[in-house]
């Protein structure tokens, strides 16, 4: 069987931080954010799931997420920030996805909840034989800050509609983050 046409990757941002005064969208990342981001970006890597082009929220928490993710991907994708990533629904961050350029195979939004969490679980809303139904579950228990969700498709972005992606991978950064004993 030939592998997926396409893969969408969708990564929460990481844990921010709430200090008095600063509105949501200036709010920044807490310390374990700052440790987990960075986590994120060599589990992306590790994994060969560098992207082609990324969608980020224009939030403060989610733009400096990818900076720490992307500064340890190894690769420098297009980078978009949109605005209408923050506060977000489901579907329309799903019609984001379907306008991204035909030559994108893989393309990773960085957001919020529970606009990442809703968009994932509506992708893959089952999972075809043999793939990995605890992740689907895990995903329908929680998806944490810094959680990343991989979807894969065959077709096109313009027909990437709900229930029409598996879960091939669902990670939080208990899976990632180093270990005290790793040299990364």
């Amino acid at each position: 069987m030939a592998g997926p046409e396409r893969r969408l990757i969708v990564l929460r941002h990481a844990k921010s931080a709430w200090p008095d005064g600063v509105p949501d969208h200036d709010r920044p990342l807490a310390p374990r954010g700052r440790r987990d981001a960075p986590a994120a970006g060599r589990w992306l890597r590790k994994f060969g799931l560098v992207p082609d082009r990324v969608i980020c929220s224009t939030a403060e928490r989610a733009r400096q997420t990818w900076q720490l993710a992307e500064e340890k991907l190894g690769a420098r994708p297009e980078t978009v920030f949109d605005e209408r990533v923050y506060g977000a629904t489901s579907a329309e961050l799903l019609d984001l996805a379907r306008h991204a350029p035909a030559g994108v195979r893989t393309l990773l939004i960085v957001g919020h909840d529970p606009a990442m969490h809703e968009l994932t679980l509506d992708l893959a809303e089952t999972q075809p034989a043999g793939q990995d139904s605890d992740a689907l579950d895990r995903v329908r228990i929680k998806f944490p800050t810094a959680a990343i969700a991989v979807l894969e498709f065959t077709g096109t972005w313009p027909k990437l509609g709900p229930g029409q992606a598996w879960l091939a991978d669902f990670v939080v950064p208990g899976d990632f983050r180093p270990k005290p004993h790793d040299k990364n």
